[in-house]
């Protein structure tokens, strides 16, 4: 595999040596964090460690990190939690979300819709995949009680950054609990949760050069939520469940790596990206690339790169370059495998056609200018190879 160029860091990047260091010494012992004996009260350390490191890193009280399974798990857990917990408290019912939400977020609100009563109220967004602020003003003073509002940080596909800490403070005026998906943004962009005064953020580990299956949900401690998992009351009774403190305290690695690199790795990202972009549409002028054209913080992740080539399907686009041995997407690999075109280019206005065409080039830490020219070396050819079977498949159509 060392061979293929990796563009796919987005749906998950290569764990840290020193995550995994500290993954495999902390996996040689033994012991459950929630037994009394000496055993489990040294896992117990490892796990509260690294949760004062976590917290200490992203500026929050050790007690407002909730570790879950992972993105997924702690989207839920949010969602599901304050919406349960606020239509108690203050009969609340109406929910506000970003039409461009990952799976994560989109189907658990739906399923709030359909089957507990929820009113969903979707924020549409701008040709570059922005919410507007004073729709959410706008909505938040409405008549019926919002039960919460999400908007994620960072899109997963386009890589467009949301005004999040706009929204927070409009949902902190109303007295709306906030969430954000900040999964993609964590050791991208500045990170500093106590400016953002957001009520619950989701980060997961595997993006971010850790484990797979932990990640967390950082919530305020005086935030009445609803449990969705019940047994043993573990964290704060918010998420029972044993704790995994190998990968804890591999968690807690990643995390401090990402948050005191981000600068480095941002400049570093964002000239691969603008390298990538500018070979791209110089061997095809037809293509459009998506999202915030700019670079800085507030205007997309540096590490995305997302392109619709007219004429070309998406799915044989990303076969052809992973046969030439370039790893890529289509968007989110939450989705991989399902013939539909993206739900956040529909929603950008672009019609079926533009966005059954797009990929998505994700870079990482460990991303080179050799894998860049891999990409531009085999486009040619992919996208003539991809242009031809569309034509064909439209003469027969």
């Amino acid at each position: 595999m060392s061979s293929r160029a990796y563009f796919d860091h987005a749906a998950t990047t290569p764990m840290l040596p020193q995550a995994r260091a500290a993954w495999v010494a902390e996996a040689e012992r033994f012991g459950n964090p929630s037994s009394l004996h000496a055993a489990g009260r040294r896992r117990r350390q490892v796990v509260e460690e690294s949760r004062e490191s976590i917290a200490g890193q992203l500026s929050v009280r050790p007690s407002a990190v909730v570790f879950t399974s992972g993105g997924t798990e702690a989207d839920n857990l949010a969602i599901k939690g304050l919406f349960w917990a606020e239509r108690a408290a203050r009969g609340a019912t109406t929910i506000l979300a970003s039409a461009i939400e990952h799976h994560a977020v989109l189907d658990p609100i739906v399923w709030l819709e359909t089957d507990q009563g929820a009113r969903v109220d979707w924020l549409p967004v701008d040709s570059l995949g922005r919410v507007s602020v004073d729709d959410v003003l706008a909505r938040l003073a409405g008549d019926d009680p919002v039960a919460l509002c999400t908007v994620m940080w960072a899109n997963n596909e386009l890589g467009t950054v949301q005004p999040v800490h706009q929204v927070a403070e409009a949902c902190r005026a109303a007295g709306v609990p906030f969430h954000t998906d900040a999964v993609q943004a964590l050791g991208h962009l500045p990170m500093d949760l106590a400016t953002l005064g957001a009520t619950a953020v989701t980060i997961s580990s595997h993006k971010i050069g850790g484990p797979f299956g932990v990640g967390a949900l950082i919530l305020d401690p005086t935030q009445k939520t609803t449990p969705v998992l019940h047994g043993g009351g573990q964290e704060r009774e918010v998420r029972s469940g044993t704790l995994d403190a190998p990968s804890i305290a591999a968690f807690a690695v990643a995390v401090e790596h990402a948050v005191r690199g981000q600068q480095e790795r941002a400049r570093h990202l964002a000239a691969l990206r603008e390298a990538l972009r500018v070979g791209i549409l110089d061997a095809v002028p037809t293509a459009v690339v998506n999202g915030d054209p700019g670079t800085g913080p507030d205007e997309r992740l540096p590490g995305n790169l997302h392109v619709s080539f007219p004429g070309c399907e998406g799915d044989l686009l990303l076969m052809l370059f992973d046969a030439a041995g370039v790893d890529c997407s289509t968007g989110s690999a939450c989705t991989a495998g399902i013939p539909e075109p993206s739900h956040v280019l529909l929603a950008m206005g672009a019609d079926e056609a533009t966005a059954r065409s797009s990929l998505r080039f994700s870079l990482g830490e460990s991303s080179t200018a050799a894998d860049v020219q891999a990409v531009l070396a085999a486009l040619p050819g992919v996208v003539e190879r991809a242009a031809r079977a569309g034509s064909v498949a439209g003469r027969t159509g």
